[in-house]
């Protein structure tokens, strides 16, 4: 068995008589499981985003669809992962310790320490 990650993308489907409109909030979840392999995983993948759509009225009554879009990415996570990394993505950057001010946000935007109370 083998430990993998899989980036889903939601939204959030808001009809307004009738109107969906083109613009729409979206949600990206990495979500962590073990599979047999590569195909079993993407199968558990989009069961997960399935098994996660559900829809609800909002304070306007209008009705709220969040909706599973689909499967963006799917890692497998080997030896080369400590056992609590849960994702990597590997990008070149142009000198990014020289210029880590446009890559590093200060500390206060992180979204953790935002809503922090």
């Amino acid at each position: 068995m083998n430990r993998y990650a899989a980036k889903l993308l939601f939204q959030f489907r808001v009809d307004i008589d009738g109107d969906a409109g083109k613009r729409r909030t979206c949600e990206e979840r990495i979500v962590v499981f073990i599979a047999r392999n590569a195909t079993s995983a993407l199968a558990k993948s989009k069961r997960k985003g399935r098994d996660s759509e559900h829809n609800y009225l909002n304070s306007d009554g209008n009705p709220v669809f969040f909706e599973f879009v689909g499967v963006m990415d799917l890692l497998k996570l080997g030896l080369e992962c400590d056992p609590d990394e849960v994702w990597y993505d590997i990008r070149e950057r142009l000198m990014p310790m020289e210029r880590r001010d446009v890559f590093i946000p200060a500390e206060s935007e992180l979204n953790a320490m935002r809503t922090e109370t």
